[in-house]
């Protein structure tokens, strides 16, 4: 027993080589005592492993099995602490910008109320042949398409705005790195980091306030919208919406406003231009600093050929011949226009929720042509004469109106004169008294007496300060003889006289007292034209309009003008009879110097008290045409009457209107002509009456309606009293 217990006695290995064992090591082996039976076997056993001669306590013991044993502690490195703080720090980083960024996307709408808000509606304000007169509304230009452009237009943009904005997600950090390193080198801020997505963010959804704040946010809805949105989309909506100055939202206000063109029609050197333009609008304006401009679009068109979105000879080509800024047609005069529209419109449309293109019946060519003539003409004469501003009316027969000029310079005033001016008409309101004496029984050989008359103390005078005697109506209307304006007003009434203007479409207040034949009561020059037209087109009222119809950008109806006016105001017989009187006011009388050889023309000159007003508005068949001069503050002019400087004005503009077409007749007028020789048949459309179509068998012409008046002689200069001075000027 002693043997087999012996023999199977458990003998523990020796590591002599190993030298002097570790007390760590030694502290985790088993002595006999922890082992299950260790009291059994006591010193007996040999040990047949080498080692003899050793002390049994000495020996190294081997671990247990399956027990490992521990690794020396090592001492960490310094660069093993920067790792470690590094990454410590770095984890809670991240946990404050999230928390950042939590904090600030919570003062943000809910993700799933977010939109893109509603671009306001452009309302685009069209010449009568569609090209564009200008834009109102808050962005000035109506929306486009990516697809309605040339490729190198939104092209310019990502070249030199955001150049990798087909790879990032809305937020660039390579972009801002390489903005850094460049700002660095430059020692400026040449460059910045935001990319497109983050500009429309900002422009759709934020202030323009610089804080870090605002930052935060506009990357977190650059991120939203490029989840949201397709590149395109957003590169649609970028353009569409960026700041160009000058009031031009979009690419296609820009277009219009700097170049007077489309977006889809601006050349690669154009383009350039824009895409320089949206990093300092007021800057690199090219109306303002035309040299920064040009330098700015040849960057562009180096980051455009860089990145391969312009062709080398395409950009030589654009170099060669940088862009220039030009004005539309209509320059700046066309903006009364497009006043005088919104003035208007809602009366029409109602409101405007979408974009909406205006056809107007202006004719961009002749509004150019009256702009100049007015311009030119107080360039040149205004400082001699004292008078610095004006306005011009033309408008067809049936009240649509051609040309609207309001003032001299729209850019230092926008004050409409041609619609909201009231001033005195002076000898320009005489055809209505004269009208209704006509309606009454005088005709155009009718004599009155040219001499002095009084009205409760009040005596007129002549322009002339002279008297004629007997004069007939046609020649006292051709040279404005202010008594027998008088003295036809006191027949018919100074109430019928304003009941004949209304009739005619003058809706200013008129006061109907004695001083109102000689056009003291004020009116507008665009009614006073509008008056006017009843005689050339042959006695229907119009009521003026500059709105021919109203669409949508898809071509929806919304408006389109109908049949409309005041129905017939005057009978043939009287507007014949007052075109012919008329017609003598440029054929020998106050407009001589507007005539216009092969043409019919009619009208009157007006000049107001101390010259304050001067006024000439004449018309053939096919086109009527007024023109006012004067100053805003009512200060005298020296010596400017309605038959010089405005005179000038009209002939130029009616010249040029008139160039090409075919002479017309004015109604009725061929009947009444001087010298009593009457026609055969009336004109087209106007009865023959019974009077006339015993003129035309005896070729007779009507007698006078009274007998002359053998001439008076009148007080002198110094006995007349200030009201006599006040009304007494033609």
């Amino acid at each position: 027993m002693a043997k087999g217990r012996e023999r199977t006695r458990r003998v523990e290995p020796r590591f002599e080589a190993d030298g002097p064992a570790d007390p760590a090591i030694l502290d985790l082996r088993l002595s006999r005592g922890d082992r299950a039976g260790g009291g059994v076997a006591k010193g007996t056993a040999k040990s047949t492993a080498g080692g003899a001669g050793k002390d049994a306590g000495k020996r190294a013991k081997k671990p247990a099995r399956g027990r490992a044993v521990a690794a020396p502690r090592r001492r960490r490195s310094l660069l093993g602490h920067l790792v470690h703080a590094t990454l410590i720090l770095g984890l809670w980083g991240l946990v404050a910008v999230a928390g950042i960024v939590a904090y600030h996307a919570s003062q943000l709408p809910p993700i799933d109320q977010l939109a893109v808000p509603k671009r306001p509606p452009n309302i685009a304000i069209l010449a009568s042949d569609g090209s564009l007169l200008a834009n109102r509304g808050e962005t000035g230009g109506r929306t486009v398409s990516i697809r309605e452009l040339p490729p190198y237009l939104p092209r310019a943009f990502v070249a030199i705005e955001d150049r990798r904005f087909y790879n990032h997600l809305g937020i660039d950090p390579i972009g801002i790195a390489r903005a850094i390193a460049q700002n660095l080198t430059r020692r400026g801020v040449a460059q910045g980091g935001s990319t497109l997505t983050q500009q429309l963010a900002k422009n759709l959804f934020l202030t323009q306030e610089r804080t870090a704040s605002r930052k935060i946010q506009e990357a977190i809805l650059a991120l939203w919208l490029e989840h949201t949105y397709s590149k395109d989309e957003i590169l649609a909506l970028y353009l569409n919406r960026v700041y160009f100055g000058a009031g031009a939202y979009g690419v296609e206000a820009a277009a219009q406003r700097y170049f007077a063109k489309p977006a889809k029609d601006v050349t690669l050197a154009e383009a350039a231009m824009l895409g320089g333009l949206v990093q300092a609008p007021s800057r690199l304006a090219p109306n303002r600093n035309l040299a920064a401009a040009q330098a700015r679009a040849a960057q562009v068109l180096a980051a455009m050929q860089d990145l391969g979105f312009a062709k080398p000879n395409d950009v030589t080509a654009a170099l060669a011949q940088p862009a220039k800024p030009a004005r539309a047609a209509g320059g700046g005069s066309a903006n009364y226009v497009a006043d005088l529209v919104m003035d208007v419109l809602d009366d029409y449309v109602g409101k405007i929720e979408t974009d909406v293109s205006v056809q107007t019946t202006v004719d961009p060519s002749l509004q150019g042509i009256a702009e100049r003539a007015l311009v030119d003409e107080l360039n040149q004469k205004g400082g001699r004469f004292n008078v610095a501003q004006g306005a011009v009316v033309a408008m067809r027969p049936d009240g649509a109106i051609r040309a609207l000029i309001g003032g001299r310079d729209y850019a230092q005033s926008q004050f409409n004169r041609a619609t909201t001016a009231k001033r005195q008409p002076g000898s320009a309101f005489k055809p209505f008294v004269y009208l209704a004496a006509v309606e009454r029984g005088l005709t155009p050989d009718t004599v009155r007496d040219d001499a002095p008359v009084s009205i409760k103390g009040w005596s007129p005078e002549n322009f002339s300060r002279s008297f004629s005697g007997p004069i007939t109506l046609r020649e006292a209307l051709a040279h404005s003889v202010n008594t027998v304006a008088v003295r036809l007003s006191q027949e018919v009434g100074p109430k019928a006289v304003v009941q004949t203007a209304q009739r005619l479409g003058i809706t200013s207040p008129l006061q109907a007292n004695a001083s109102i034949a000689l056009g003291t009561s004020e009116v507008t020059p665009l009614e006073l034209v509008g008056a006017y037209a009843a005689f050339a087109n042959g006695g229907t009222g119009v009521i003026p309009y500059v709105i021919a119809s109203v669409k949508t950008v898809d071509g929806r109806s919304v408006y389109k003008r109908g049949p409309s006016g005041l129905g017939r105001v005057i009978e043939p017989g009287a507007v014949g009879m007052m075109n012919a009187m008329m017609h003598e006011v440029f054929a020998s009388g106050t407009a001589k110097k507007g005539d216009i050889p092969g043409w019919d023309l009619a009208g009157k000159t007006g000049t107001t008290q101390d010259f304050k007003d001067a006024w000439v508005v004449g018309y053939s068949g096919t086109l009527v045409t007024g023109v006012w001069l004067g100053n805003d503050d009512n200060e005298a002019t020296k010596r400017v009457s309605g038959g010089n400087l405005p005179v000038e004005v009209w002939n130029r503009v009616m010249t040029a209107a008139l160039r090409g077409d075919k002479p017309v007749p004015l109604p009725g007028a061929a009947r009444w002509r001087r010298g009593g020789n009457a026609v055969a048949a009336a004109s087209p459309g106007e009865p023959q009456t019974l009077g006339g179509f015993i003129d035309s068998l005896v070729g007779g012409s009507p007698p006078p309606s009274r007998p002359p008046v053998p001439p008076r002689g009148g007080p002198s200069r110094e006995d007349k009293n200030f009201l006599e001075r006040l009304f007494g000027i033609d």
